[in-house]
């Protein structure tokens, strides 16, 4: 069940209906190309292939560029935010991807359900 409960006796908290858990993060970088954010992506879905304790893998639910008109374009866009799905581990950081990347990760909303 979506949403919060509320009332009597109620918990509140975040919660959702896509599973055991959906993360919203961006991916930033000023004029990112389309090799950047496809190796952020693939990163996302892989994982570290070394220490999956730092960065699991995840399946992606969704990919929606930041502007105005939801467009990707290559070597103009700054931010996409990504969902993803998984109990995996996600750390937010720096040069986030596979290869030195130089995009910015973080994490915007965290949907666990817990309900």
């Amino acid at each position: 069940m979506a949403g919060q409960a509320q009332g009597n006796g109620g918990l509140a908290g975040t919660s959702n209906g896509l599973g055991p858990r959906t993360r919203i993060i961006n991916l930033a970088k000023s004029n990112m190309t389309s090799a950047e954010l496809k190796a952020a992506i693939d990163y996302l879905t892989t994982g570290d292939g070394t220490n999956n304790d730092t960065d699991g893998p995840h399946s992606i639910a969704g990919v929606a560029p930041l502007t105005e008109s939801g467009i990707f374009t290559s070597g103009t866009t700054d931010a996409v935010q990504v969902a993803i799905q998984g109990t995996s581990v996600f750390t937010a950081g720096s040069n986030f991807g596979t290869g030195s990347t130089g995009v910015t990760s973080s994490l915007l909303a965290d949907f666990i359900d817990a309900v």
